[in-house]
């Protein structure tokens, strides 16, 4: 339900709701981002399960979505775990709201350019 909610405001930057889905638990640590894939594209885990994503998100996404995503992961906020430390390091949460605001501005300003200048050179 949160990533069906979350989808219309990702939707402009090239994201469906198994991504939101996926984002949710990646604050905790961005590796989480792709077991949540995993397990919203229903793949088996085990050996077979880093090639079996990688085929099922080649043929579920287009090149500009996962250029969309890469670029996400380079400006998102960090981890929970960081933005605590930055809390605590600066005393109060004034500068770990305005960092997770900032960078979340960025990631989804960055998306929105790759994606849609990857869509304009035909990268479908």
């Amino acid at each position: 339900m949160i990533g069906h909610a979350l989808e219309p405001l990702l939707r402009p930057i090239g994201f469906n709701w198994q991504i939101a889905v996926a984002l949710i638990p990646g604050m905790a640590a961005r590796e989480v981002a792709v077991a949540a894939l995993g397990t919203v594209y229903s793949i088996e885990g085990g050996k077979e399960a880093a090639d079996q994503i990688g085929q099922v998100l080649a043929q579920k996404w287009t090149l500009a979505t996962a250029l969309s995503l890469l670029v996400w992961y380079i400006f998102a906020p960090q981890c929970a775990s960081t933005l605590a430390v930055i809390r605590r390091e600066t005393g109060g949460a004034k500068w770990m709201v305005v960092t997770f605001l900032y960078m979340l501005a960025l990631a989804y300003v960055a998306s929105f350019l790759t994606f849609n200048l990857a869509q304009a050179l035909g990268l479908h």
